[in-house]
């Protein structure tokens, strides 16, 4: 369903005309912070968005059973954490999401060298990360033709997509309005494998007039990418990573 996001313009999910002011920080900035409690909560919101493509990567590039990739997924991100790994970055030299590859490939060729397993447990950090999930999001997948490089990126684009629908439902079920949510979800998050039901067949369905469908979608889309704007600029380094990524993803631009 995430890779089904409609991002054409008869959604209304982007587009040049569409400029959004966007207020929130980037947490790799904010992991080199001497404040402990900024750094760590910048550590959380990195492996929120990094994790998952980061599991499938091991899983796919470095042909590992799931049970390793669990263990060097937390290995990875805890000895990220203990050296610092963020605070060496250099966005002059490629961007974050490269870095954290490169970073990712270095950490499991050294722990394959030297035959280290990382075991649950082991006395470092361990993160509460949902593997059964992404197992299954990789089972469900067709092995392409893509890179190692590209199947990272695509995953990390998945990631933000899953972590930004989940924030828009939980959004609307705290302000009682879920039918934002629902229309939004059967709409726009369809499977390509199945025809696109009409705004009338939704009104029918939810005791709603045809306007009112027009006007749920819209406001849902623009809080959607409200959150995707928000958490992009997050897992971003830098303002010219931030504005690509918004225009890559979105066809956007920030003001």
């Amino acid at each position: 369903m995430l890779a089904n996001v409609k991002m054409d313009q008869d959604t209304d999910m982007g587009g040049a005309e569409h400029r959004f002011p966007v207020t929130r920080h980037s947490a790799i900035i904010a992991a080199r912070s001497a404040d402990q409690e900024v750094r760590e909560r910048a550590f959380a919101t990195i492996i929120e968005g990094y994790w998952k493509p980061a599991y499938k990567y091991i899983r796919i590039k470095w042909q590992v059973t799931n049970e390793d990739a669990k263990d060097l997924t937390q290995g990875f991100f805890a000895t990220a954490i203990e050296k610092n790994y963020f605070a060496g970055y250099d966005p002059v030299k490629a961007s974050f999401q490269t870095f954290i590859r490169t970073c990712l490939d270095g950490f499991v060729a050294n722990q394959k060298k030297s035959d280290q397993r990382l075991k649950r447990g082991g006395g470092a950090a361990h993160f509460s990360l949902d593997f059964s999930e992404a197992e299954n999001e990789l089972s469900l997948q067709l092995v392409s033709q893509a890179t190692p490089e590209e199947y990272f990126r695509r995953e990390w684009v998945r990631s933000l997509f899953a972590l930004a629908i989940e924030a828009l439902r939980l959004h609307y079920a705290e302000k009682e309005t879920s039918v934002y949510f629902k229309l939004f979800e059967l709409y726009d998050l369809g499977e390509d494998t199945e025809p696109r039901t009409s705004y009338a067949a939704l009104a029918t369905e939810f005791g709603l007039t045809t306007s009112d469908v027009t006007n749920y979608l819209a406001a849902a889309r623009r809080a959607f990418r409200k959150i995707v704007l928000g958490k992009l600029r997050e897992i971003t380094a830098t303002e010219e990573e931030f504005h690509n990524e918004a225009r890559a993803l979105l066809g956007v631009e920030i003001t």
